[in-house]
């Protein structure tokens, strides 16, 4: 049975992530679909880390998970602040992972289910993907039922899933929402890899406005999203961060 090499974990702010890049991230899918494991790959980013530590759930969701990479800039300038060793390549934002990760499905021979987002806009994203992934196997299904995990709505979501019989299995219904559901029902889930891929959906169908790349590697996304729906995420992008800041200043002073 071939192994991967395991990559670093670094504790941040109470946390803990994997420095995985974008190929390492691949690595794990593949050794996951070729040795018939189930991987479950969650990630970071400053608003997961407020809800991290205000709902239990999440916390029980991050202990399940095998691997947490980091998605957003801020998490790791926050590291290099506390000196770990988090590199820019170890930010892997889905806006900038979704099209890769399609690539190498195609390549691979991988079945992808995205189970997430509005009526008709993962449908819209998966024609997009593939027409520009010739061969990708690809299908979705919108977040809009009910997923209480007793429900007949959410037996016959997990039906469908399983008669598809995904190696990769991607869910997009925002935090903590997604994570809520996978924790729940990651036993039933007939799938190799896990993964809670939020709002990428959206932007590829064009649903949300996708912030410019430069934004992304300076950390400033957060102020083009914050423009772009301020109702929705004023408290996210101007209330959470001052909790952010009394997590830093208290590690600060244990040194």
């Amino acid at each position: 049975m071939k192994q991967v090499e395991e990559p670093p974990v670094c504790s941040l702010l109470g946390i803990k992530v994997h420095g995985l890049t974008m190929t390492e991230l691949h690595a794990l899918i593949k050794n996951a679909v070729d040795n018939q494991r189930q991987y479950i790959i969650g990630h970071h980013n400053l608003h997961s880390l407020y809800i991290y530590h205000h709902e239990p759930e999440m916390r029980d969701f991050y202990r399940e998970a095998d691997y947490i990479h980091v998605d957003g800039m801020s998490l790791v300038l926050l590291a290099q602040l506390l000196g770990l060793p988090l590199q820019r390549k170890h930010r892997v934002t889905y806006v900038d992972w979704v099209r890769p990760l399609m690539n190498e499905a195609a390549r691979q021979g991988w079945r992808i289910f995205f189970l997430g987002s509005r009526p008709g806009v993962a449908a819209n994203a998966a024609l997009i993907l593939r027409e520009e992934t010739p061969g990708l196997q690809l299908k979705t299904m919108h977040g809009y039922f009910d997923a209480d995990v007793q429900s007949s709505a959410n037996r016959e979501v997990l039906q469908y899933i399983n008669t598809y019989n995904p190696h990769i299995l991607m869910i997009g219904m925002g935090m903590p929402r997604q994570e809520r559901w996978v924790l729940n029902n990651a036993h039933a889930i007939n799938a190799n890899v896990i993964l809670t891929a939020g709002a990428c959906m959206d932007y590829v169908a064009n649903a949300l406005p996708t912030p410019p790349r430069w934004m992304g590697q300076l950390g400033l996304e957060w102020l083009f999203r914050l423009f772009s729906e301020p109702r929705r995420l004023w408290r996210r992008y101007l209330l959470e961060p001052w909790f952010i800041l009394k997590l830093l200043m208290r590690e600060v002073l244990k040194k």
